[in-house]
């Protein structure tokens, strides 16, 4: 996007000088340099404009929350300064600062807190959301390969928030069974 949108800058500020050059001769024509301002100018950067958002509202789409969908559910309690996880697919079974998910499937986080506005994010994963006392908000995150991701309470909630941080194991098919049985931490 940074490209994109440098490229777009570029053009539009090299337009801007042909629009305001002095005229040097009969050759000149400022229709066709008005032309080239509304098309290249305007046109083109709404239209690239367009696409990025048509692609990014796709992509958000597929993000949502549906009933229905193969997803695994997972409960995430923030309380100063522990994230604690619990899994719909394994009953009683809890976790401290490590979320375990399966990879290549979606998985809604139900986030809540016990104390204080705390907020969910991984950056690799997802965006940002609030767990707000009371309320439970949910986040649709995936991962598309195994691994460990990092995540952190990207919000102001007292001294030492800045250390509040988590991570999210994401396992393959096997190592996720191997984890709903017991079998590893």
């Amino acid at each position: 996007m940074l490209a994109s949108a440098a490229l777009i800058f570029g053009l539009v500020m090299v337009l801007l000088v042909l629009a305001f050059r002095r005229r040097k001769g009969p050759g000149d024509e400022p229709q066709q340099v008005r032309i080239w301002i509304i098309g290249l100018g305007l046109v083109f950067p709404m239209s690239v404009l367009a696409a990025l958002l048509v692609y990014g509202l796709a992509i958000g789409e597929r993000l949502l929350p549906r009933e229905g969908d193969d997803v695994a559910r997972v409960g995430a309690e923030g309380r100063r300064w522990v994230w604690t996880f619990s899994y719909e697919d394994a009953p009683g079974r809890t976790t401290q600062d490590i979320l375990h998910i399966p990879a290549g499937r979606p998985v809604d986080v139900a986030i809540t807190t016990a104390d204080v506005i705390h907020s969910f994010w991984v950056p690799r994963l997802a965006g940002k959301l609030d767990a707000i006392p009371g309320r439970v908000n949910t986040l649709r995150i995936e991962a598309d390969a195994p691994g460990t991701y990092a995540g952190v309470s990207a919000e102001f909630s007292g001294a030492g928030y800045d250390r509040f941080t988590f991570s999210v194991t994401a396992h393959d098919a096997a190592g996720w069974d191997a984890f709903l049985k017991g079998d590893t931490e």
